[in-house]
Order: structure tokens, then C-alpha cells, then sequence
């Protein structure tokens, strides 16, 4: 799949991005007729994209069919989907492989013996919403459906390892580390077998041996405990990397890691040992002119923006973002803070405490978890965003995420953003206070800042939670790009830097807050759910509008942050 390195060199991969066959089922018909041995009335569509920017589908919501005719030397096949929006039906030659729930996540199918020769893959789409839909249909951001990730197909020979984990923890000096890899593992033999397994991290081999697999079955392996001395820290600005390699007789996986240490002590956010103060801004992985199919060029041009901005630090609202992007905050050092689409405005106390939909959050933090582990730019696992926390629906989903994430996300910072404030019943399950708050745009004035600074500083202490340092997760205002007036009304430009200009410089000086994220970098298009708010059709809070043209607000922030850090580095 697409990273910023090759992820093999023995295992043969195929893209099988490009042209594929695609039909909308506006009917719901396509099962019943067998769409999966050929799809009717067929036109052709470049994967990855959306079909919303096909002509005619704009707001299509329901079921389409993709199909894909490719070749093949044969053997033990493996299919890979970066992501899918938002539920997928595979079928290869008519043949029933699978299913898949969620937008943003990977999944694969493993299909031994194939035959050499040309085969089908069909895919059935549906990115429709129920009651147990994770996001609920009010979002804000557009609904996009279609194949929005690389799809491709690898070879498999042998014992093969298709996924790595690198468990570790620092000693208290930081520069020794103390770890083990765990494989995700499959033997393409019917036979339980064994291979010789390398693995090195940068020059040094930390394992070397025999491992055994039973026959056609993934299987997990957890290899010994190794260490490593005089390690470089991956830090801000600093992103010290190491690659990772995998080598079996047959196969073989190529990864990257960087060692560093996030910790919660005393109100402060330490990284490596030292205070952080979180200089970050929201965004979403979209562009209208391409939706979530979001191209490789454009995530490098959004990070120089950002870096820019002499932001730190990305939230990637409200979602797992694509790998490739990850990729680009390693190596630039910059903190990610990365979370599931459980977006709170559409979610009922009943749809909270449903186990259907808690059992497939679980299951997108797992996934979230597994694919992205290894990135050492990810510093927040987040839960949840404005969800009615100040329930016991509400709570017991914050209880349940967190401990899961806990125990199994390695050193991160487990948090979620809470629009319920001085009402909030969950903040003992979170490492951090992160706050949605809207004064000056939705309700109050600036100055009412002030008093909720007070407000909510008591809160805490009456929770129990004073100790735990704050961070504001989402605020600012809309302007429409190019709308100026020197009164400063709501909707200028002038207006959403004057709110920014306040609310950075208040955060900044306040002693219990540790940071912001700017909601948001840019403009996006959004569903009609949410109405008349959203001029345009798109949320328009961004400090950049949607072909990332700078607003005034662009450069009140970029003054405000660089301020911020040469006063942080005296």
C-alpha cells in the first residue's frame, strides 16, 4: 500500500489503482440480479475517488458497484483496501470474499490458489447511514462514498508477515530502550511450518530465529525482549527515525519507527522530559475537487502551510487519516493527534448505550490501533468528539474506549473532546481536558472568555480533575474568504482574526492550559444536515478557504504561534 517508502522488496504487490468498471444502484438491485459476475451499464472511474465527483452523483447516497478486471501469475493472493466509504462487499470471479464496516480504515482478504491468468474484483459500495452508523448521518463534513484508498494486490510465499508492532518503553535517562516486536503472521502452506526471521532496527539486529505458523491461518507472534542502548529521541522538529526491517526466507515488510516518551505530570504535557505547549490546528483530510481521495501532493502542500503557521501540532478531525500522511509527520516532527468518526451532534443517548454501535467503535479503535502504532508522531488517541458525556450512555462509552485504549495503545495520551464543560460527568477517564468552545461565534462575546476560564478551572477542582492539564481542542469563527469591512461584522475576515487574536493570546498566558488547536485550517464542504449554519454548503472556520488561500486569520495566527514558540525556546 501507498507509504513513503517501499514496504517490500521480496513480496510482489500490484497496484490496482486506475480505471475501474462502476455503476450506481440508485434500485438496490444488484445482488438480487448478481451484479458481482459483471456489472450492467458500466462507466469508467479512476480508483481512488469519489463518486460525488462524477457527474450526476454530487449527493448520491446508497449502494455502487466497482469492478476491476487484472491479471496474475497465480498462487496465494492478498487484497488489500486502504479505505472504503463506508461499507464494502468484495466478490473475486463471483466468488463471495468478505465484508468490511467503517470509511477510514485498511482491510484484506487472503485467497489461496488462484489460478494464473485474468480475474475479477468487484467491490459493492454503500455509504447510506442507520441507527447504528458510525458517524450518524448529522456530520460536518460531506457524505462521500467510493473506493477513497489505494487497492492492491500482493503475492504471498511462505510464512509472510503482514503487520508489525514494536512494543517498547524508554529508561528514565530516555536513551535506552527496552522492547519487542509483535507479527501479525500467515503460512500460505496447508501444513504448520517454520522460517528464519531477522529483524533490524536501523544496524542492529534485534532477533534473529525460527518461528512457527500453522498452516493458512493468521496467527500472532510475540518475539523476544530485546534492548538498545544511546538511542536518538524523535522530538519536535527533530524526527529521528529508524527503519525497521523484517526478513523472512520468502517475505519480507519494511516499516519505520522513532522513539520518544509522551507523559502528563503536574498540569504539564511532557515530551521526553520536557514541557509542550500544543501549537495545533484541526483538519480534515478533503478537498472538494477530490473529496477523501485525498492526493499525495496535496497532504506535502498542506503540511508546508501548516508548518507555515509555525504550528506543532494536527488534529485529524474527525478520523484516521491516510498513512502516507503520517508518513510526512514522522520525518517532518510534528505531533498527530488521531481519532475515530464517532462525531457527537448525531448521536442520542440511545444510539450511545446501543451495543452495536459501542461494539463497532471498539472495533475502529482497534483497527486504528493496528495500523497506526508504529507512527511516533501520534501523541492523542482520541475516543470521541461532543458526545453527550454528561450522560451515563455517555460515560460508560468513555470508560470502555479508554481502558482498551489504555492497555493496547502504546504511550500515548487517551482524550476526547468535550463540548459539555462545566456539565461533563467522563473527565476521569482522560489524560487531558480537551474543550470545544465557540465564544464570540455561536453564543457570548469575547470577553466571555474571561469568566468561562474561571467557570471551568472550578469545575475541575469540584471533579477532581485540577490536576490534569487543559487543552482547547476546538474554537474560532467563520469567514467567507474575500469578505472585508473595517466595522469587523461576523463573517469577515477581519472579524475571525480579531476572535483568534483573543482567544490564542488568552489561552497562551492562562496557567492550567497547555495548548490549542485551531478549528480549523480550511474550509469544507458539509452535509446538508446542517442547515442554514453553513453558508456556502461548507463549514466556513477555516483559516485558509478550501483551495487553501489564505485568510487574514491565516497570518493572526501564524504571529500569535511564532510568538508562542520563540518565547517557549528562551
Amino acid at each position: 500500500m501507498a507509504r513513503l517508502f517501499e514496504e517490500h522488496i521480496v513480496r510482489s504487490v500490484k497496484s490496482l489503482n486506475g480505471a475501474w468498471r462502476f455503476c450506481a444502484d440508485r434500485e438496490d438491485k444488484g445482488e438480487a440480479e448478481g451484479w458481482e459476475k459483471g456489472i450492467p451499464n458500466a462507466r469508467t472511474v479512476a480508483v481512488p475517488s469519489v463518486w460525488n465527483c462524477e457527474s450526476g452523483l454530487l449527493s448520491y447516497e446508497g449502494a455502487a458497484w466497482y469492478e476491476k478486471k487484472f491479471y496474475t501469475k497465480g498462487g496465494c493472493l492478498r487484497f488489500c483496501f486502504g479505505a472504503v466509504m463506508t461499507t464494502a462487499k468484495v466478490w473475486l470471479d463471483g466468488e463471495y470474499l468478505g465484508s468490511h464496516y467503517g470509511g477510514f480504515s485498511f482491510f484484506d482478504f487472503i485467497v489461496p490458489d488462484v489460478a494464473e491468468g485474468y480475474h475479477t474484483l468487484t467491490v459493492l459500495v454503500d455509504n447510506r447511514f442507520d441507527e447504528y452508523s458510525i458517524p450518524q448521518k448529522k456530520v460536518d463534513w460531506y457524505h462521500y462514498g467510493g473506493i477513497v484508498r489505494d487497492v492492491a494486490v500482493e503475492t504471498l510465499e511462505g510464512i509472510c508477515v503482514l503487520n508489525n508492532r514494536l512494543e517498547y518503553c524508554l529508561s528514565e535517562d530516555l536513551s535506552t530502550v527496552e522492547g519487542h516486536f509483535v507479527l501479525d503472521c500467515y503460512n500460505t502452506k496447508r501444513r504448520k511450518s517454520e522460517s528464519m526471521i531477522r529483524v533490524s532496527i536501523g544496524e542492529e539486529i534485534v532477533f534473529e530465529g525460527k518461528i512457527a505458523v500453522s498452516g493458512r491461518k493468521r496467527q500472532e507472534i510475540i518475539l523476544p525482549a530485546f534492548e538498545m542502548k544511546n538511542v536518538r529521541l524523535w522530538d519536535v522538529g527533530k524526527p529521528e527515525l529508524y527503519e525497521v526491517r523484517i526478513e523472512a526466507e520468502t517475505d519480507d515488510l519494511i516499516d519505520r519507527v522513532g522513539f520518544r516518551k509522551i507523559a502528563v505530570k503536574d498540569k504539564e504535557i511532557l515530551l521526553n522530559g520536557k514541557p509542550v505547549e500544543f501549537r495545533g490546528v484541526n483538519r480534515h483530510e478533503e478537498q472538494a475537487d477530490f473529496g477523501f481521495a485525498f492526493p499525495l501532493s496535496r497532504m506535502k502542500h498542506d503540511i508546508d502551510l501548516i508548518l507555515d503557521m509555525v504550528c506543532n501540532a494536527i488534529r485529524g478531525s474527525h478520523y484516521p487519516n491516510s498513512k502516507e500522511f503520517l508518513d510526512y509527520l514522522d520525518e517532518t516532527g510534528i505531533l498527530f493527534w488521531s481519532e475515530i468518526p464517532i462525531w457527537g451532534c448525531g448521536f442520542s443517548q440511545e444510539t450511545l448505550g446501543d451495543k452495536t454501535v459501542v461494539k463497532r467503535g471498539l472495533e475502529m479503535h482497534r483497527e486504528m490501533v493496528r495500523d497506526y502504532y508504529n507512527h511516533p508522531s501520534i501523541v492523542f488517541w482520541g475516543m470521541h468528539n461532543e458526545i453527550l458525556s454528561d450522560t451515563p450512555e455517555g460515560l460508560e462509552m468513555t470508560k470502555k474506549y479508554y481502558a482498551y485504549l489504555k492497555e493496547n495503545g502504546g504511550n500515548r495520551l487517551v482524550v476526547y473532546a468535550s463540548n459539555r464543560h462545566v456539565k461533563d460527568i467522563s473527565f476521569g477517564y482522560t489524560d487531558v481536558i480537551c474543550l470545544n468552545m465557540y465564544f464570540g461565534w455561536y453564543s457570548g462575546d469575547l470577553p466571555r472568555w474571561n469568566s468561562f476560564m474561571d467557570e471551568i478551572c472550578a469545575y475541575l477542582e469540584e471533579q477532581g480533575v485540577s490536576h490534569l492539564p487543559i487543552i482547547f481542542s476546538e474554537f474560532g469563527g467563520g469567514a467567507i474568504y474575500g469578505f472585508h469591512d473595517a466595522e469587523c461584522p461576523k463573517w469577515s475576515e477581519e472579524y475571525q482574526a480579531k476572535l483568534l487574536d483573543y482567544t490564542l493570546n488568552l489561552f497562551h498566558e492562562h496557567p492550567a492550559v497547555r495548548g490549542s488547536f485551531v478549528w480549523q485550517f480550511c474550509d469544507i464542504r458539509t452535509c446538508a444536515e446542517m442547515g442554514f449554519s453553513r453558508a456556502r454548503g461548507f463549514n466556513n472556520k477555516g483559516v485558509m478557504n478550501e483551495n487553501r488561500r489564505p485568510k487574514a486569520a491565516y497570518y493572526t495566527v501564524q504571529k500569535c504561534y511564532r510568538s508562542f514558540a520563540e518565547k517557549e525556546s528562551k
